[in-house]
């Protein structure tokens, strides 16, 4: 092989491989800034927390304000973060001291990112403070790691680990009404890592009960209610970190959560 092959051979192995370390979408995965239109709801600042950011005092709060979780460095950037961390939450106890944002949404675009500090680690992102998107490291079932949860397969493929930073990307349509009744189920698209692993995924209740968010109490939480929600962090006690989350309100009139350029 001569030396022009040769450097030619390099440059499209170099290039196939960067091709291939590309997320699938533009503007998603680890490091993705705000896209045009959206509102920043944490910045690593506890000014920001403290003022977009509040309690869900559901059936199972047991903290009081102001939020208790801290504000940390970043064990693996340069920044703060935001720590799930409340002693009323130790051992378990979701829905003690889970915190979300005051503005409620409708349909929205959501970008959040996530370190689980250690094996086990264990959240949830929650949409409308309803719906969970599972953060739990080493769960690789309907229940684990980012399952819409129990309605989908763990794409645990797409996983950084433990000690890396990991992101969301979401587009999520809510559920529609007419006359008080429930007609369209919500739908749910995500990146996560800038690999797709959800695609208009209708979600069909809410898990875990009342202490899990809205309508968790009713009907076994199939009964959706036509209200708004926050965007949710759940509070089990762990080490899990977040920071970069930002939200964009859409209209989407179409029963399609695919992410649009």
């Amino acid at each position: 092989m001569n030396t022009i092959s040769a450097v030619m051979g390099a440059f499209l192995c170099v290039t196939a491989l960067t091709t291939a370390s590309l997320p699938a979408h533009a503007g998603v995965g680890v490091g993705a800034r705000p896209i045009r239109g959206a509102e920043v709801y944490f910045d690593g600042s506890r000014k920001m927390l403290d003022s977009k950011w509040t309690y869900w005092q559901g059936p199972g709060f047991k903290s009081s304000l102001p939020i208790k979780w801290k504000i940390v460095e970043d064990p693996v950037d340069k920044g703060t973060v935001l720590m799930t961390d409340d002693p009323v939450a130790a051992g378990g106890k979701y829905g003690t001291a889970d915190v979300v944002t005051q503005k409620e949404f409708r349909d929205f675009r959501l970008h959040i990112e996530f370190l689980v500090s250690k094996p086990g680690g264990n959240s949830g992102v929650y949409l409308q403070n309803r719906f969970e998107i599972q953060v739990l490291d080493g769960d690789k079932t309907p229940h684990g790691m980012g399952a819409v949860i129990n309605e989908t397969p763990s794409p645990y493929h797409a996983y950084n680990g433990v000690g890396k930073w990991n992101a969301y990307d979401i587009q999520f349509r809510a559920a529609r009404f007419q006359g008080g009744k429930l007609t369209e189920q919500p739908l749910v698209s995500m990146y996560f890592n800038g690999v797709k692993v959800h695609s208009n995924v209708t979600i069909h209740q809410v898990w875990g009960g009342p202490n899990s968010g809205i309508d968790g109490g009713n009907d076994g939480g199939k009964g959706i209610t036509d209200v708004p929600g926050g965007l949710k962090l759940q509070c089990e006690g762990h080490d899990v970190r977040y920071r970069n989350i930002w939200i964009k309100e859409l209209r989407l009139k179409k029963a399609d959560t695919s992410f649009k350029d």
